[in-house]
């Protein structure tokens, strides 16, 4: 089953107040509390796109499929690849206690793939 992946975005992005967020960039408040409760069944392109410039990303971010009961996938089948993978939460956290020299390391790391980027 496709759901949203909203809540693991809006973690990464310090977003602490979703709903206001949604609202603010132009989704209607019923579809951001559809949105965030999961219950969406439909969603507009534009929305989808709103989403994706506001907090930059790309439409298979949104996403992740969980397999239900009934359906077993091939280990080959491509929404394999939006199952959600055990992720280290807490990376925000460890850059607030890291030395400094590391600090300016990955910033170095993350300057230099921005700039191959362009």
């Amino acid at each position: 089953m496709l759901a949203f992946n909203l809540q693991t975005i809006f973690k990464a992005r310090q977003i602490d107040k979703p709903y206001s967020f949604l609202v603010k960039i132009g989704i209607a408040p019923h579809t951001a509390t559809r949105l965030l409760n999961n219950n969406v069944r439909v969603m507009r392109l534009d929305h989808i796109e709103l989403l994706c410039k506001n907090l930059h990303c790309e439409p298979n971010d949104l996403l992740q499929y969980k397999n239900d009961k009934n359906t077993v996938l091939p280990q080959n089948h491509p929404l394999n690849n939006l199952i959600p993978q055990q992720q280290d939460n807490q990376w925000q956290e460890t850059l607030k206690t890291i030395p400094l020299k590391q600090l300016k390391e990955i910033a170095s790391i993350i300057n230099q793939s921005n700039t191959e980027k362009e």
